[in-house]
């Protein structure tokens, strides 16, 4: 595993919370794509070198998505799925299920927070990334959640954030 100083995390909401929900051709869903592989492009112009992943349905997956897109031009870049407990595709669609399956064998590294499901374990997961990083990039619209949970952790941690509002229009 790489260092503290040189790892990156994310947190974004799930597709419920996202105006284009599941629509990925939405010009917005586009866009916020790109911010984020720039927003990742920085990242390892900054020196870093690892990526976590909480690996949840929406913006994690299209930031493992740009983080494996970075990993091909640089192949010192390492990419880590933390995956709360076994469980946690198994309630997706499957075409969903595929996209994560595909994305947890292409990581560098698989840490699964929790041996079962609990009520806790996705904030275990979400504060085990924030605790291996020191930069957090974050698609946040404010609203209460995970998402929020985890930036507001990031804060009292001390990690620089790098915020990507979701954009209405």
């Amino acid at each position: 595993m790489r260092a503290r100083q040189e790892s990156c995390c994310f947190t974004g909401h799930r597709p419920a919370k996202l105006p284009w929900r599941y629509n990925e051709e939405d010009a917005r869903c586009l866009a916020l794509k790109q911010r984020l592989a720039d927003a990742v492009e920085t990242a390892y112009e900054e020196g870093y070198r690892h990526f976590l992943c909480g690996m949840a349905m929406g913006c994690d997956l299209y930031f493992c998505e740009s983080v494996l897109v970075l990993r091909e031009r640089h192949p010192e870049v390492t990419v880590e799925a933390a995956i709360p407990c076994p469980t946690q595709a198994d309630t997706w669609p499957e075409v969903q299920r595929e996209r994560y399956r595909r994305l947890v064998a292409a990581c560098d590294f698989e840490t699964m927070v929790s041996s079962q499901y609990s009520s806790a374990c996705m904030q275990r997961r979400d504060r085990y990334m924030v605790d291996h990083a020191s930069l957090l990039i974050a698609v946040f619209d404010g609203s209460p959640g995970g998402t929020r949970y985890t930036v507001e952790y990031a804060m009292q941690r001390g990690l620089n954030i790098v915020d990507l509002p979701v954009l209405a229009e």
